[in-house]
């Protein structure tokens, strides 16, 4: 298993694992994916194996302590000098369930976080 942080060329994989995992009522849009990556692509953590994305996590930084549901809307809301990361998905295709790779891919944030100062992370 590889992990990553998102790039343009990974927002059609992550895209499809969200309404692989969601449904279509609360799945993120591709084209919020194309938002989020371009502001915070790097606090995606995507775990992949081999060519194909089975896991992700995301979520941007911010000075305020609480998620709110604008937070979801607007990438643009995104402070990299903020002191929380926040977590607004944790994504795993049914397949891939139950083998600890969420866990993996979100003590992999929790370490970023704390390498990049934050103060802590919070997790919807």
């Amino acid at each position: 298993m590889i992990i990553k942080y998102a790039t343009t060329e990974d927002i059609a994989a992550i895209a499809a694992v969200e309404a692989e995992c969601f449904p279509p009522a609360e799945a993120a849009t591709e084209k919020e994916f194309i938002d989020r990556v371009k502001y915070y692509g790097n606090h995606f953590w995507l775990m992949y194996e081999a060519e194909k994305l089975i896991a992700f996590v995301d979520g941007f930084v911010t000075d305020e302590p609480d998620l709110t549901d604008e937070m979801y809307e607007k990438a643009t809301l995104h402070n990299e000098n903020g002191a929380w990361q926040m977590i607004f998905g944790v994504n795993t295709i049914p397949a891939y369930r139950k083998h600890g790779y969420a866990g993996e891919l979100i003590c992999r944030a929790i370490e970023d976080a704390k390498q990049q100062g934050r103060k802590g992370l919070v997790l919807t």
